[in-house]
């Protein structure tokens, strides 16, 4: 059979694109319907029309330009619009949580509608030349094969990048577990090394009280062994209520109670502590401060900083502030001291804190023999436990936390509470709001 007309042939072309367009409507209801019939294809229910045809109407767009298309070049550049469009739908329903499978079957679908679609048209239409059709059909055939292998092409690169996300998470965890193990060392030769220190006292206190007659003499060492016998007993308190925050034992209270009146009550009777070591000690904040939350772990958290804060410094003083939300929705509170820093932590995470106070903690010296140890009123025995417990409390809370130091001008612990309390997220972390 001779070819028909070139000119007859363009205009049917055009004509074809033309109905195409116009049965777009029809055409994209009778895919929806095909695809909500196959058992193999459960994604598509969960979305909204508008998430199902997506990027296809641009995809119909591009293959209706090429079934007018009369010449390469035009035939060339339609293709290359419709590849876009057709890998763009790809991501879409990569995102939409399609495998791979269903996006394959929903081409076919589609294949299926636009072919029905064509041969209807020839039927009506007796007089079409046969290179139209052709051309129409080997237009759907580039159409179908190309939305096939670039889908398969998307998925892969997608896949290829979420193995890197994944495998960059897995690196990220490996490392924060490393840096947790080496935190916890240095915890727990720091709490070796004060337990050590205070049997070392007591020893040598039992020593004394074993070969003096003096009473004032066994008086100073009855008051060396009580305090060495508490602080022993302090400090395996906080080792008993930390490895309680790291199995996730703790609870958390959701009351309403007022931050200020807390802080006060903690702060009025350290004065005391304070004002024996030549300090002051300063409080600082508004009358009535009311949140939601867990008041005893706040007190804890402000307990540990002040007592770290009173026990480090020895000249000037602490300084408590806090305040509530300027923006979002978290009060702050900060206690500063004047003490030596936190040296060589030039950095201000929390856990450079840690480390250091954990490679400053020292056993004391132990005391001459027949010798009374000397006890001050207060000492920084624990300090890197301290840190530690308050360091996990604030990860329970959803609370902030950044450090501030400066070799010889003191430390600056700023923390931001929620004004309510955290939520529980996956795998029971907190996520804090604002």
């Amino acid at each position: 059979m001779a070819d028909s007309h070139p000119d007859l042939v363009r205009q049917q072309r055009a004509a074809l694109a033309v109905h195409l367009h116009a049965a777009r409507a029809r055409i994209l209801a009778a895919w929806r319907e095909r695809v909500a019939r196959d058992p193999r294809l459960t994604t598509a229910s969960s979305i909204s029309l508008g998430q199902f045809t997506d990027d296809i109407p641009q995809v119909l767009d591009a293959f209706e330009r090429a079934v007018r298309a009369d010449d390469a070049a035009l035939e060339r550049q339609a293709r290359g619009e419709q590849r876009a469009s057709v890998s763009e739908h790809g991501l879409q329903r990569w995102q939409q949580g399609y495998d791979l499978q269903e996006t394959i079957r929903e081409w076919s679908h589609l294949q299926n509608c636009l072919s029905s679609e064509l041969e209807d048209y020839a039927e009506t239409h007796a007089h079409l030349a046969p290179e139209t059709l052709r051309h129409a059909r080997a237009a759907l055939v580039n159409l179908c094969g190309e939305g096939a292998s670039e889908s398969v092409a998307r998925y892969a690169r997608l896949q290829q990048a979420e193995a890197a996300g994944r495998i960059s998470d897995l690196q990220l965890v490996a490392e924060q577990l490393r840096a947790l193990e080496r935190d916890r060392a240095d915890v727990l030769r720091q709490a070796a090394h004060d337990l050590r220190g205070s049997v070392a006292v007591i020893t040598n206190a039992s020593a004394v009280l074993a070969r003096t007659s003096s009473d004032q003499t066994r008086l100073d060492s009855q008051r060396i062994l009580d305090r060495a016998v508490s602080a022993a007993r302090a400090l395996l308190g906080d080792l008993i209520e930390l490895t309680r925050l790291e199995a996730g034992h703790e609870q958390l209270q959701d009351v309403p109670f007022d931050a200020s009146q807390v802080l006060r009550e903690l702060g009025e009777p350290l004065r005391a502590m304070a004002a024996s070591r030549g300090l002051f000690l300063k409080l600082d904040g508004p009358p009535s401060l009311p949140v939601r939350g867990d008041p005893v772990k706040i007190q804890r958290i402000a307990q540990n900083l002040l007592l770290n804060a009173i026990g480090a410094t020895t000249r000037g003083g602490v300084t408590v502030t806090w305040a509530a939300p300027v923006r979002g929705n978290r009060w702050t509170l900060c206690i500063a001291d004047t003490g030596p820093g936190l040296v060589g932590a030039h950095a201000t995470p929390l856990t450079v804190a840690l480390s250091e106070a954990s490679d400053n903690a020292s056993p004391p010296a132990a005391a001459a023999p027949g010798s009374v140890p000397p006890v001050g009123p207060l000492t920084a025995s624990g300090e890197g436990i301290g840190l530690s417990i308050v360091k996990r409390l604030c990860e329970l809370l959803g609370a902030a936390i950044e450090v501030d130091t400066e070799q010889g001008r003191g430390t600056t612990f700023r923390l931001r509470f929620p004004v309510e309390p955290a939520s529980p997220g996956p795998g029971g972390d907190t996520r804090a709001p604002g």
